[in-house]
C-alpha cells in the first residue's frame, strides 16, 4: 500500500492532528454541546447588547416587511391574493431563517478570530452557533404569524402539520452545510460574504415567497408541458417554502373563486409534498457533505489566515 505524501494529506489542525472523519466530527460537536449552547446564548446577547427594545427588534423586522410588501402588492399593485400578509409571512420567516442564519454563519469565524487563535475546539461550532441563534429568533418571529392567523381566524391545515418539522430540519441542514463551506472560504477570501449578499438576494426572488408557487408552476408547465413544474424543485428552498405556505397559509380557507390562484398547491397530495421535500433532502445531504469536506480541508490554517 503506497504511503501518502505530505501534499496529499489533509492539513494539520492547530493542535497538530489530522482532521477526523465525518462521524468523528459529529461526536466532537456533541461532546462540546455545552460550548455550542453557550455560544448560541452569547450570539443572542451580543446582538441586542445595550438595546432598549432587546428582543422586540426580532419582531419589528418581519412586521416592517409585512407592512411594506402589503402596501406595495395589495394597495399599489392591487394584488388579488386574499390576506396577502399571511402568505408573505408564512414563506418569509422560513426563508429568513435560512438566509440570515447563512449570512451569520459565513462571518462567524472571522468575527471570532481571537477565540479561534487562542483556544482549540471544534471550529464547526461557530457557524452552527450562528444558525442556532437564528433558529431562536425564528421561533420568536413565528408568534407574529400565529397572532395574525388567530386575528383572522384562519386555521392551518392541521392534517398536514407533520410536514413542518422535516421542512424546518431541511432548512437548518441546507444552511449548516453551506455555512460550514462559506465560513471557511471567507477566512481565505473575504469577498465571499459580499458575493453571498448578492446570491441570497437573487435566491430570494427566485423563490415563491412574495408570490404564490402557482405562478411558477403555470409558467413552467405552459412552456415545457405538464409536470415541468418539477424543474422548480431544483431550487431546494421551493419545496420547503411551499410546504410552509400550504400548511400555515392554507388557501383552502378561502372561497372557491379565490382558490384558483393556488390550484397547483391545493390539488396536490401529501405524497407530492413529501417527494419534493425528498429533493430538498438530497440537496441538504450534498451541502452538508460538501461543507464538511471543504471545512476539513481548509481549517488547518484558519488561525494563521486570521
Amino acid at each position: 500500500m503506497t504511503a501518502l505524501t505530505n501534499a496529499e494529506l489533509p492539513p494539520l489542525l492547530e493542535n497538530g492532528t489530522r482532521p477526523p472523519g465525518f462521524f468523528a466530527r459529529a461526536r466532537d460537536i456533541w461532546a462540546y454541546r455545552d460550548l455550542l449552547g453557550n455560544l448560541v446564548r452569547r450570539e443572542l446577547k451580543v446582538k441586542y447588547k445595550n438595546s432598549v427594545l432587546g428582543f422586540v427588534w426580532t419582531l419589528l423586522n418581519p412586521l416592517l416587511y409585512l407592512v411594506i410588501f402589503t402596501i406595495v402588492f395589495s394597495v399599489i399593485l392591487k394584488n388579488p391574493t386574499p390576506r396577502y400578509g399571511l402568505l408573505l409571512l408564512s414563506g418569509l420567516l422560513c426563508f429568513n431563517l435560512f438566509s440570515v442564519g447563512l449570512t451569520a454563519a459565513t462571518t462567524s469565524i472571522t468575527a471570532n478570530g481571537p477565540l479561534v487563535q487562542k483556544v482549540w475546539f471544534p471550529r464547526e461550532i461557530l457557524p452552527l452557533a450562528a444558525i442556532g441563534a437564528n433558529l431562536i429568533t425564528f421561533f420568536f418571529q413565528m408568534t407574529i404569524l400565529l397572532v395574525g392567523l388567530a386575528l383572522f381566524r384562519q386555521a392551518p391545515e392541521w392534517s398536514m402539520l407533520w410536514l413542518l418539522p422535516p421542512a424546518l430540519l431541511l432548512t437548518l441542514l441546507i444552511g449548516a452545510g453551506l455555512g460550514l463551506m462559506l465560513s471557511a472560504l471567507n477566512v481565505y477570501f473575504r469577498d465571499v460574504q459580499h458575493f453571498l449578499e448578492l446570491g441570497l438576494l437573487t435566491w430570494f426572488w427566485l423563490t415563491p415567497v412574495v408570490y404564490p408557487f402557482s405562478l411558477v408552476a403555470r409558467a413552467l408547465n405552459g412552456k415545457f408541458g405538464d409536470g415541468a413544474e418539477r424543474l422548480a424543485m431544483l431550487n431546494p428552498m421551493i419545496p420547503i417554502i411551499t410546504a410552509f405556505q400550504r400548511v400555515l397559509y392554507n388557501p383552502t380557507n378561502f372561497p372557491v373563486d379565490q382558490q384558483e390562484q393556488f390550484t397547483e398547491m391545493i390539488h396536490r397530495s401529501n405524497l407530492w409534498y413529501v417527494e419534493n421535500l425528498g429533493i430538498s433532502a438530497i440537496f441538504a445531504l450534498i451541502f452538508v457533505w460538501g461543507g464538511y469536506k471543504v471545512f476539513s480541508r481548509l481549517e488547518g490554517n484558519l488561525g494563521e489566515e486570521l
